[in-house]
C-alpha cells in the first residue's frame, strides 16, 4: 500500500487500510501484535510517520513506551493511548505490544458524535490511566464492540455497519469522558495565572514571544507570572514560549515541505538565521539536520 501513502509531506501520512477490516467498514478492533493485521504492512511503525485516523490503545502489558508529537509516552497495563489523525508519532518494537487496538476511519461516524465524543481535541493528553471502574467499564464496551465487529453472519452489511456505530460510540463517549476529567483533574491543579498564560502562548505563540508582552496582556507583572508558570511546570516563562515554539517548528519541519526561513517566519523569526540559531540552541541540531534524520 506504500503506493496510497500520501508523500507530500517530510514524512509519509499512511491512510486507513479499508482492505484489513471487516467487510471493509471505516474501523477495525482486535488485538495487538497480529502482524499486519490492523495496520498497513508497508507502514514503518518503528520510524516516524502519520496515519489519517484515529488509533486508540488499551495495554493489557508493558511498559512500552510511544513518541506522540516528539514527546515521550511510557503506558503499561491499564493504560489507554488515544494518536488522533495527523500527529506524529512511532512505536517501539511493535511486537512488545500487548493488548486491544482500536483505529477508526474519520467521517464513519456521524458529526454530532464526533462533537459529542471530541474526536479532535488535540488539547487533550493522548495518555490516559483509567482507574478500576472505568477500566472495567471500557473494557465491557471494547468487548462489546469487538462481537459486533466479528459478527458479519447476523446482519446485512448496513445494519452491521449502523450497530458498529453505535457500539463504537459507547467505546468513544467513555474514552472521552476519561479524556476529560483526567485533563480536567491536572487543569484544577493548576495556578488561574498559569492556565490563563498557557492558553494565551498556545493562541500567539507564532507571533509573541515575549514574557513582558504576555503579562501586560493579562494584567500581571512579571514576576507573578514568573511564580504561577515555575509553580506549574517547574520552568520560567520563556522556557515555556520557547517549547512551545520549538514543538511548531518540528512539526512544521517533519510534516512539511517548506523552505526553512519559512518555517521559521510561521513561528515568529522573519530572519532565517536567528530561526536557526534558536533552533540550534534548544535542539542541538539546525533544522536541516532535523529534518534530514526524520527522512
Amino acid at each position: 500500500m506504500t503506493d496510497n501513502a500520501i508523500r507530500g509531506s517530510g514524512i509519509s501520512t499512511f491512510p486507513f487500510p479499508v482492505g484489513l477490516s471487516v467487510g471493509g467498514v471505516g474501523m477495525h478492533v482486535g488485538p495487538m501484535g497480529a502482524q499486519g493485521a490492523w495496520h498497513d504492512a508497508h507502514a514503518p511503525l518503528e520510524r516516524v510517520h502519520r496515519i489519517d485516523f484515529h488509533v486508540v490503545l488499551l495495554f493489557t502489558d508493558g511498559p512500552v513506551r510511544h513518541m506522540v508529537d516528539f514527546s515521550e509516552y511510557e503506558a503499561t497495563a491499564g493504560d489507554v493511548l488515544w494518536i488522533r489523525p495527523g500527529q506524529v508519532h512511532r512505536f517501539s518494537k511493535s511486537n512488545e505490544y500487548r493488548g486491544t487496538v482500536l483505529t477508526m476511519q474519520p467521517g464513519f461516524l456521524p458529526r454530532a458524535t464526533v462533537e459529542a465524543t471530541g474526536l479532535y481535541r488535540y488539547d487533550l493528553a493522548p495518555l490516559l490511566h483509567p482507574d478500576g471502574p472505568r477500566l472495567a467499564g471500557l473494557r465491557a464496551a471494547l468487548d462489546q464492540l469487538r462481537r459486533e465487529y466479528e459478527d458479519t453472519a447476523t446482519l446485512p452489511p448496513s445494519l452491521h455497519a449502523a450497530v458498529l456505530r453505535h457500539s463504537l460510540t459507547a467505546v468513544l463517549l467513555r474514552l472521552a469522558h476519561l479524556a476529560v476529567s483526567t485533563t480536567e483533574a491536572a487543569r484544577r491543579q493548576a495556578d488561574t495565572t498559569f492556565t490563563l498564560f498557557r492558553d494565551a502562548v498556545e493562541r500567539d505563540f507564532a507571533v509573541n514571544h515575549s514574557v513582558s508582552a504576555y503579562a501586560d496582556a493579562l494584567g500581571y507583572s512579571r514576576r507573578t507570572l514568573v511564580r504561577a508558570v515555575r509553580a506549574a511546570t517547574g520552568e520560567t516563562p520563556k522556557g515555556f514560549i520557547d517549547k512551545r515554539v520549538v514543538l511548531e517548528a518540528k512539526r512544521l519541519l517533519a510534516h512539511t515541505d517548506l523552505p526553512i526561513g519559512r518555517v521559521g517566519a510561521a513561528v515568529g523569526f522573519p530572519d532565517p538565521a536567528n530561526f536557526s540559531k534558536f533552533f540550534h540552541q534548544h535542539t542541538d541540531m539546525t533544522p536541516a539536520a532535523f529534518r534530514a534524520e526524520l527522512r
